[in-house]
């Protein structure tokens, strides 16, 4: 059970965003602001979703892409995050799991997953 204060604030930091439907095995770019001394500018991040866990305010997803010299980076964003600008969704993934955990020992074009149709 909530604090009915707490859970005000939740919905009006929820209302505030609009974020599109995504799960895991979406392609996602996501527009991140990055704070460098007094300036500020805005970086891309896209990559494949592999994970969405929580609720509300705490809800997190895991996005990972591939680096340099094929070095995987996966970083945890926080949903409702002022750091984050925009999320876009670049293609939907066809899989048939929530967490998708196994690409982290996949390379090539054994990682690609399948796009749905429309």
């Amino acid at each position: 059970m909530q604090n009915k204060y707490i859970e005000a604030f939740e919905k009006a930091q929820i209302s505030q965003k609009s974020i599109p439907e995504f799960r895991a095995g979406d392609t996602i770019r996501i527009a991140v602001k990055i704070k460098e001394g007094d300036k500020q500018r805005v970086q891309n991040f896209e990559g494949v979703c592999i994970s969405k866990r929580g609720s509300g305010t705490g809800a997190t997803f895991t996005i990972r892409k591939i680096g340099a010299n094929s070095v995987g980076v996966e970083r945890i964003f926080p949903l409702f995050s002022d750091s984050i600008e925009k999320i876009e969704l670049v293609r939907r993934g066809r899989v048939r799991r929530a967490k998708l955990f196994y690409l982290r020992e996949l390379r090539g074009k054994a990682a690609r997953i399948k796009e749905i149709k429309q």
